[in-house]
């Protein structure tokens, strides 16, 4: 039977500046999880792209000396440089500058404004050009005169015509599904549970203050202010607000207006992976608009924390933004991409600090998985003739091993479902810390002397063991995996999950192993 497909998405990053540690993240964690779901037989379609329309890209290519197009093909392909850089998977990168973009914009727009969900009014508030967002008087704070939003950002009392969707009308459908049992199919899963919780609450407050005046939390969807960005059907002194224009990229690469479009059956995303600071508009704007216009809102939506820099919040002003490009050249691509996933609980904050990546390279990946590897296929090469030696039976204590190698595979798949990225790593290089004590104790470098057979069968299992291992990690350190997958002889054909219940032929030759990983000294 065929695995349903599968749509994971990035959030469209926004082009006014380059590339930093948590786009890479993001796209990571995307990335990830798209290459499992592909080793486990389903069909994948991972999105990510660049957000280029708006006021502060207006600003920015302005204050560059560049038109706005020039600016936004400049900035955006850094980005698309970056899913290189870091190993992504992505199947398309979108942008919000492209025709078929534009296109899908306006037929969403006129579906909206057909089943009148969408009206005329002015809109007036307090606005952050930094955040592209209206702020209520009680989310401000003053210092020296100045209004400031909750992000920081300088708010100003800005009034224009503006275009409006009913987000009220579909704000106790959202509340309906938000509270609906795992497994519903109408069921929108916001995780973690704590913005989940934060989500639902604004929703409840809102209609509770706004009882009676729902027009109150209708949202603006319109500029007249700028320019830069997707033109109002029939209004073209009007600009889609960002939050339109933006949001519309998932469906838009899935094919929207054209249901017909193959791609299509991967709608709805099965995981929106967003910041934390956008969780509000992944949440409730994007769900709510599609329900208006009569599409299935995502499955689920998964907001991750922030990266701090040895300590220290990061920001331009400190100079400590971090580089992920910097990152990989300093310290190896796949190195990089464990860390990042295994050091912090998905969904929770975390700092990044050199002396923890350098801890978890030398100790986890250099010398418990990788000692382990060299150790065994040594062993193989020097006893075996080079060869796998052939399967053999499980002893008693063979089976304290196998207890976590077999079901490895399970275990990860369902902690990949709930996005525990930590929690995959941490039970797989458990069994690595449990094959490293099963070497020790055989020890099949004595057996040779006093019983070959056993030596072999020891040899074997750790080869079935280590090729577990190798499996599964492939999403997370794709190309050392390769390698070590090259190492054990492992076919190219036979590298997904389900090829682990079929053992390699006896005999198999194996090449010399080499060293998977560098170790890298602690600075002084």
């Amino acid at each position: 039977m065929a695995k349903p497909p599968i749509y994971y998405t990035t959030p469209i990053y926004y082009v006014n500046d380059k590339p930093h540690i948590g786009h890479a993240y993001t796209s990571l964690a995307t990335d990830v999880l798209a290459r499992f779901k592909r080793l486990d037989g389903h069909e994948v379609f991972f999105l990510t792209g660049t957000d280029e329309h708006g006021q502060k890209v207006e600003k920015a290519a302005k204050d560059a000396g560049e038109d706005p197009q020039a600016f936004t093909d400049r900035v955006s392909q850094a980005f698309r440089d970056l899913t290189v850089t870091m190993g992504f998977s992505n199947d398309d990168f979108i942008r919000t500058t492209e025709p078929r973009h534009k296109a899908a914009c306006v037929a969403l727009w006129k579906v909206l404004a057909e089943r009148g969900e969408i009206y005329l009014g002015d809109y007036e508030g307090w606005y952050a050009v930094r955040d592209e967002a209206f702020y209520g008087p009680d989310e401000l704070t003053e210092r020296d005169g100045v209004k400031y939003a909750p992000s920081g950002a300088p708010v100003e009392w800005v009034r224009e015509p503006s275009y409006f969707f009913r987000l009220s009308k579909w704000l106790p459908e959202l509340l309906r599904r938000f509270d609906l049992s795992d497994g519903d199919p109408e069921r929108i899963d916001i995780q973690p549970e704590s913005r989940r919780n934060e989500v639902r609450a604004f929703v409840a407050q809102g209609l509770k203050d706004f009882a009676g005046k729902p027009e109150k939390l209708d949202l603006s969807v319109s500029r007249t202010s700028f320019t830069w960005g997707v033109k109002v059907p029939g209004d073209e002194a009007h600009v889609m607000y960002v939050w339109v224009d933006a949001l519309t990229n998932y469906i838009t690469a899935a094919g929207y207006p054209d249901t017909t479009n193959p791609r299509w059956k991967f709608w709805p995303a099965d995981v929106h992976f967003v910041g934390k600071d956008i969780v509000r508009f992944h949440t409730i704007y994007w769900p709510a608009m599609l329900l208006a216009a009569g599409l299935a809102p995502p499955k689920r939506v998964f907001a991750h924390g922030w990266w701090t820099n040895e300590g220290q919040k990061i920001s331009k002003s400190l100079g400590n933004v971090i580089d992920p490009v910097s990152l990989v050249e300093e310290y190896g691509l796949d190195p990089v991409r464990y860390f990042l996933l295994r050091e912090v609980p998905f969904g929770q904050d975390g700092d990044f600090a050199r002396k923890a990546l350098i801890n978890r390279l030398n100790g986890e990946l250099a010398d418990a998985l990788g000692n382990l590897a060299n150790r065994t296929l040594s062993l193989i090469q020097r006893n075996c003739e080079g060869k796998l030696p052939a399967a053999a039976a499980r002893t008693e204590e063979d089976g304290e091993l196998f207890a976590s190698v077999d079901a490895l595979a399970e275990t990860v798949r369902k902690q990949l479902d709930q996005q525990h990225f930590h929690i995959a790593l941490e039970t797989i290089f458990a069994s690595v810390r449990e094959a490293n004590g099963y070497i020790t104790k055989m020890a099949p470098w004595a057996l040779k002397k006093t019983d070959v057979v056993r030596m072999a069968a020891v040899l074997r299992h750790l080869h079935t063991a280590l090729r577990t291992y190798a499996t599964l990690l492939q999403p997370f350190m794709p190309t050392t995996m390769a390698a070590l997958l090259d190492q054990l002889a492992v076919p190219a054909g036979a590298r997904d999950i389900a090829a682990l219940g079929k053992p390699m032929a006896d005999g198999v030759a194996l090449p010399p192993p080499t060293p998977l990983f560098r170790k890298i000294e602690l600075p002084a």
